[in-house]
């Protein structure tokens, strides 16, 4: 018999799912891969080096049968992972993707400025929400009560280890994003110049609402 689906922590044997997930909805929500030459830029700069880097903060939704359709993870520090990334991821992946020689030309060069540019993490207008955090699921398996229950974990998780407050980066494009964010309590936070990114926040308390 099949299992329920389940909030579950994240095991190594998931990273092949979890770069799956990321590629099809790094894309305003939606699937990178027609708008990218190379769209595993989008898991080695959102997801994988998050499990590499904090484990212990990486939950996967489980389809009841061992696989993982979809995961929420981040870090509790945010200059610390910056500074991590840097020097303990980057160096695994910048042959890969190379830093653009001059001003991105394509979305691909964009992507790889961002990746070989952690430090774009650290704001001082976020330092009140020192974590932040990434949260994807497969379409199929959105809009079915998951999406909370993998914050509420995740929230959980920051609160055990007392982290006060956490932010996040959203495309301003990506609406259905910004409504589940809405009902998940986040609210904008001022942050000059974003770009295309508008940047959430809330605190690890008060999860009895969620």
């Amino acid at each position: 018999m099949t299992a329920s689906p389940a909030i579950r922590p994240y095991r190594p044997g998931d990273r092949p799912a979890l770069e799956d997930i990321c590629v099809r909805t790094a894309h305003h929500g939606e699937d990178s891969r027609p708008h990218y030459a190379d769209p595993g830029i989008f898991p080695a700069t959102f997801a994988t080096p998050y499990v590499r880097l904090e484990p212990d903060l990486a939950f996967v939704l489980d389809d009841g049968r061992g696989g993982a359709v979809g995961y929420i993870l981040g870090a509790a520090d945010t200059p610390r992972f910056a500074a991590a990334f840097r020097t303990r991821w980057l160096p695994l992946v910048a042959d890969r993707y190379p830093a653009p020689p001059g001003p991105p030309r394509t979305p691909d060069e964009a992507m790889a400025g961002m990746l070989h540019h952690p430090e774009r993490m650290v704001l001082p207008e976020l330092a009140g929400h020192p974590a932040h955090l990434h949260i994807d699921l497969l379409p199929a398996w959105q809009g079915r009560g998951h999406g909370r229950r993998l914050m509420r974990t995740f929230l959980h998780a920051l609160q055990d280890k007392g982290v006060p407050a956490v932010h996040l980066a959203m495309s301003k494009a990506n609406t259905r994003a910004g409504a589940f964010y809405d009902r998940m309590g986040f609210e904008v936070i001022d942050v000059p110049e974003p770009g295309e990114a508008v940047f959430l926040g809330r605190t690890t308390q008060a999860l009895d609402r969620l």
